[in-house]
Parts: C-alpha cells; structure tokens; sequence
C-alpha cells in the first residue's frame, strides 16, 4: 500500500459541483488539490446534447443504478441514472437549467443555514454563467459556464405557447430572472450545439495548471482518520490501494447516492446500519443516507396529426441523417436538443405563492424512457413533476463492499400532498393540450389513453409507470441541529477536516432541475474554504 501525502484538499468526486470547486481552488496557484473520479475522463457521445438519451443506461458512462421495489411505485425498481465520468451527472444529463425559485435558498436560510439564502446565492449563479441575452442584477455574462435558449424552432412550439395561454397560463422571458412561473423556452447548458459539462467548462481550463491533479477510475473506498479528523482516503486505481492526505480538508463532492455511501464505509452514520455490516461505528450520526428527495416524473404522450412537426418523423430514416447534417454544419435540429425544448412552471391551485409543478414538453415520443428509442408513429409528450415533494426516502449501504451498490428507497408518493400535486399536474397537461390552438396537432391520447380519467385511475397509473426525474437530494442534509449532517459552513458534525459539497446537502428541492444548484454549490464551497484558509 503506497501512502501519498502533497495536497492542502483531496475532493472526492469530479461531478457538477466537485469540478467546480477544484476549479476554484486552483485558481490560487499555492492551493494544492486532488480530485479523485472514480469514473472515466469522457465518452465520445457527452458532447452532444442527444447523448442524454443515448448514455441513459450505458455502462460506461453511466453507474447504472436501481432503486428497491417500493408499494408507491407498484414495487417496481426503478433506474436511477448517475454520470460516471469527469463532470458528473452534467456529463449525461438532459442540460436543462434552472436555478429555481427566491422561495427555496429563502426556506434553506429559515432552517438557520446563515448566508445560504437567496440574496447570498444570487451572486453566485450569476458569477458561475454566461446567459447569451445579457447580463444585469439577475443574470450573469462573464462566467465560466455558457447557458443558452433553446434555438429551435417549430410550428408545434407556438401551438404548445398559445394553448397554454388560453388555458389560463402566461409566457415568461426568463424562468431564472425574478419570476419563475410561466410557459418558457428552455435555457440550456447548451453553446453553439455543444454540451457545457463542468468538466469542459471548469476543469478543462484549469488543466493547465500545475498545482491540480486529477485522478479517474480512482473510487474511494474509505476515509482515513486521526482520532476525529479525517486526515485523507484510501481510494483504489488499477487493482492498487493507495492512501493519500490532505493538508487541509477533505471534501466529499461524490453526489447525493455516494457520499452517504463513502461515510457510512467509514463508520460515520446510523448505528444501526452499520453494525449489522460489521463496521465499527467512528460517529454516530443519525441523519446521515436520510431526507433523501427526489421527483417523480409522469408522461402523457399524444399522437400528432400535422406533418413535419415531430421528430418522430423528422429523425427517422433518411431524416435522421439529415438531422445528423443539420448538427454537424450548424450546431442544430434534432441532436442539439436538450431533454425538453419547452418548460412550463405552474401552480396547481391558485391560492399558491409560487408554482409547485413543472411541465417538460418534447417534440417526439419514447417507447422506451430507459432506452430512449422513438415511437414509430409522430407523437409528443408533456411531462410533470412536483416542484418541491414532501415524501422522504433513504440511501443506505446494503454491504461492507464499497464496489457494491447502495439501497436506494424513493418512498415515492407517500405523502397526501404529493399525490394531489401530482394528479393535479396530470389533468393540468391534458387541459393545455385539449386547448384550440393545439386542434391543428393534437391526435388522441396514446398513452395513458383518455380511459384513464379519475383522480384514483391516475393516481395508479402514476404509480405504475412513472420515472425518477433524475435529481436526487439530502442525504447528507445541511442544518442545524441532530437532524442533519453539515452546518452551513458544510462541515461534517463530529468530524474535524472533513466538509460536503454537492446535491446531498440540500435541506430541501430547488423548484426545478438540480443541475444549476449543485454547481453553485461547488462554488460556494470554494468561497468557504478560501475564507477559512
């Protein structure tokens, strides 16, 4: 066993927020630091923004996990994809950014997490982008992540814009401005058709710099300690343990499904998880794998009747090597969209301050979500799912092996809120839909099929055949008190030298896709080490 002992941090993880911070850190060239990924540098397909589908349930780009069968979803185990190369879950992800509501970094604050709220973390996201249409109070045009609007452009879209204006809903120029709610065209981590990963936008710059080493295919297996302080890991690479130590701190940015993994191998955690694994318990700490959220995602996918419109038609054939054209020459069509060109942010009673659901809506329907093969006939499909679900599930270790995976239990739909929400979002998408300006496009409802119609058929059918959305959070959550894992400063309780930044410190959802949030995340993880360097 070889011992290596030259960094002030080791990060464990290079995804969305660990790139980030290792970016950061390095800016200042007397900061040493090693960032571990225990998955691959890249994959030939990340680039492209269609790759969202095509790496769904690839291994070598993806860790392919699943949760336990659960009553909330039919007892069904459902996939639970997570990117397994430099850059993280931004590496496959469906590049949808939103940064989500004032209402939500607010409600971290009331928690007691001081400078977490949203006038603390505004300037950070606007620090972290380049918006393509300017800058101001709200938005950012000098950082080192590009986000783009949708380009593409479809007669479908305009249609799906005025529907959803005569069923009662508004346009919204920008989502991530000052007001989230309304129908939008999607932003994306999108420049001129090329995805904008952390690892292309933060690390790739900074590999230059002498002062950042970079490790993949290096999983950590545990974290060293002297006494109370963790003082480095034992991560594995070509068949070789090797321990390494950190100066400093050590900073688990492994994401939401393994960093409460890497802790409880550790013997940081619930006793009662670990004992019966035969890990000896170095800290008890109850929180640790708990509060885990997630969304819950229902389709309803239609037939469309008007030609050149979907790209069920348009990508198919011979269409699919002129949409292959059309994005090697100019960047666009079919494989430079992201996971939904269109959004929509509502509230489904008007009684709410903000909205509680999102709408993806896609040009194209999936036969198969896991696999992402297009139906054969031209169809589209609306999506929703609950902004801020309230049912609580866990990830826990299910062996002392660190090569195994975890137990992943959403508990899906146990709470009355979520389950009214979500039948609420559902009948919402089918009353867009059935609005006049859709009359041109819209054949019948293929799937679930207008048969199923009441709260309870829809709730069942909820329960049956809907998907994570793909953005888990809290296990590791940050708050004060026994309930949690990380103080604001994101400080493991109990444990000097050892510090979380990524999605499993959130004490609550973010109002939309996680992405933008766990970036942020990574940079204010780097202003906190920084200040207390």
């Amino acid at each position: 066993m070889n011992t290596d002992i030259q960094y002030d941090y080791i990060i464990v993880g290079g995804g969305s927020a660990g790139a980030a911070l290792a970016a950061r850190l390095t800016e200042d060239g007397r900061t040493r630091v090693l960032l571990l990924e225990a998955g691959r540098v890249g994959h030939v397909w990340s680039r492209v923004p269609v790759s969202f589908g095509l790496l769904i349930d690839n291994p070598a780009a993806n860790w392919r996990f699943f949760s336990e069968p659960e009553p909330g979803t039919a007892n069904r185990a459902i996939p639970v994809p997570r990117g397994k190369l430099l850059g993280g879950s931004s590496a496959i992800n469906g590049l949808v950014f939103v940064r989500g509501q004032p209402l939500d970094y607010n409600t971290w604050a009331q928690f007691g997490n001081r400078g977490w709220g949203w006038q603390d973390v505004l300037p950070i996201f606007r620090r972290m982008e380049t918006y393509e249409n300017g800058s101001g109070e709200m938005r950012g045009a000098s950082g080192p992540l590009r986000v783009s609007e949708v380009p593409d452009q479809n007669p479908l879209y305009d249609a799906l814009f005025s529907a959803a204006v005569a069923a009662g809903y508004k346009r919204n120029p920008d989502y991530n401005g000052e007001d989230q709610e309304g129908i939008v065209k999607t932003q994306a981590t999108i420049s001129r058709g090329r995805r904008m990963s952390t690892a292309y936008c933060y690390l790739a710059p900074a590999l230059r710099r002498s002062n950042l080493r970079i490790m993949t295919q290096a999983p950590v297996l545990r974290l060293l300690f002297d006494g109370t302080r963790c003082t480095g890991v034992a991560y594995e690479q070509q068949g070789k343990v090797t321990e390494v130590r950190a100066g400093r701190e050590v900073i688990l940015s492994a994401g939401a499904v393994k960093t409460p993994q890497i802790l409880e191998l550790s013997g940081i955690g619930r006793p009662e998880v670990l004992q019966p694994h035969g890990i000896a318990v170095r800290h008890a700490l109850p929180a640790v794998g708990e509060n885990f959220r997630d969304h819950i995602n229902a389709r309803i996918q239609w037939r469309v009747k008007a030609a050149g419109v979907s790209y069920n038609e348009m990508a198919r054939g011979l269409g699919l090597v002129g949409q292959a054209w059309k994005y090697l020459t100019a960047g666009g069509g079919f494989f430079s969209l992201p996971s939904a060109p269109l959004l929509a942010f509502l509230k489904t009673r008007p009684e709410l301050e903000t909205p509680d659901v999102q709408m993806h809506l896609v040009p194209y329907a999936i036969k198969d979500p896991k696999r992402r093969k297009l139906q054969p006939f031209p169809g589209m499909t609306v999506a929703c799912y609950q902004l801020r679900p309230e049912s609580l599930g866990s990830i826990h270790i299910r062996s002392a092996n660190p090569h195994a995976d975890p137990a992943i239990r959403f508990n899906f739909l146990a709470d009355p809120i979520d389950q009214r929400a979500m039948v609420d979002g559902f009948h919402m998408m089918r009353r867009i839909v059935a609005a006049a300006p859709m009359d041109a496009f819209r054949g019948e409802e293929h799937s679930p099929g207008t048969s199923v119609a009441t709260d309870d058929q829809i709730l069942d059918w909820i329960r049956h055949h809907s998907e994570t959305a793909y953005h888990p959070i809290g296990t590791c959550r940050m708050a004060p008190g026994p309930n949690a894992v990380v103080n604001d400063q994101l400080k493991v309780y109990g444990i000097d030298g050892l510090r979380i930044a990524d999605a499993s410190i959130m004490p609550t959802m973010p109002s939309g896709n996680t992405n933008a949030a766990c970036i942020m995340i990574g940079e204010k993880a780097a202003d906190l080490l920084r200040t207390a360097a």
